[in-house]
């Protein structure tokens, strides 16, 4: 069955998608099935999911896929497969995310073609440039507040990077690194399309409140946004 997610969505379409990001990695999972999770994060409110799984082989991970990608299609929630453009392929995924050091941008655009997702990892400005120049179609900026999943994730100097960011790069930029219910409110008024949480949405005994609680800040960032344009 063909990905019922529109493909090559419109940006602003793509905007709102990004709102809530869950990644989800079976590692983080409190004694509940990715498929289960998936379930409660849909109901909470996630609007995107990334299947970021390091333990798992290739067969495994493409199992997984299969049991929640019906779940994100039925729902209109992009599903985004992390690093591996063959698996994106062959498992006909809304997109993929890399990494600085995970391929490509211009080749995984050509194997996968226009209408799917293509997001890319920045640390800074100079980096959020180079990608959107490569034809990312949305950028993941961070460590917004370090990182409880990447022991080597360098945590930003300062949270001002995303309005260098967001007022140079025309795609959408999402903020991403230890962002939890405590902390997420200092994201506001830096024009973000959205958060990308794991943690503090998927290491959680009820999966369902935890995106409820944090679609509501994620939300609320939009309107703080909407309010410092005026």
């Amino acid at each position: 069955m063909k990905n019922t997610v529109k493909q090559g969505l419109e940006k602003s379409v793509l905007r709102e998608r990004l709102r809530l990001y869950g990644i989800l990695g079976g590692e983080t999972l409190q004694g509940i099935t990715h498929r289960e999770a998936v379930i409660q994060a849909i109901d909470g409110g996630m609007t995107c999911i990334q299947i970021r799984e390091k333990y798992l082989d290739e067969r495994q991970l493409l199992k997984v896929i299969s049991e929640i990608k019906p779940l994100c299609d039925e729902s209109n929630v992009p599903l985004i497969i992390n690093d591996n453009v063959a698996i994106c392929k062959a498992s006909d995924a809304s997109g993929v995310h890399l990494g600085l050091s995970d391929g490509s941008i211009v080749e995984a655009r050509k194997l996968l073609g226009e209408e799917k997702i293509i997001g890319a990892t920045a640390h800074n400005l100079e980096e959020a440039l180079a990608a959107e120049a490569e034809g990312a179609d949305y950028i993941g900026v961070g460590a917004a507040f370090g990182s409880n999943s990447k022991s080597d994730a360098i945590q930003l100097p300062s949270l001002d990077v995303y309005n260098m960011v967001t007022s140079s790069v025309k795609i959408p930029v999402i903020a991403i690194g230890g962002i939890n219910i405590d902390n997420i409110g200092a994201l506001a008024g830096r024009n973000l399309a959205g958060v990308a949480v794991i943690s503090a949405l998927f290491g959680t005994q009820d999966v369902r409140k935890s995106t409820e609680d944090l679609r509501k800040m994620a939300d609320k960032l939009q309107h703080e946004k909407t309010r410092s344009e005026i």
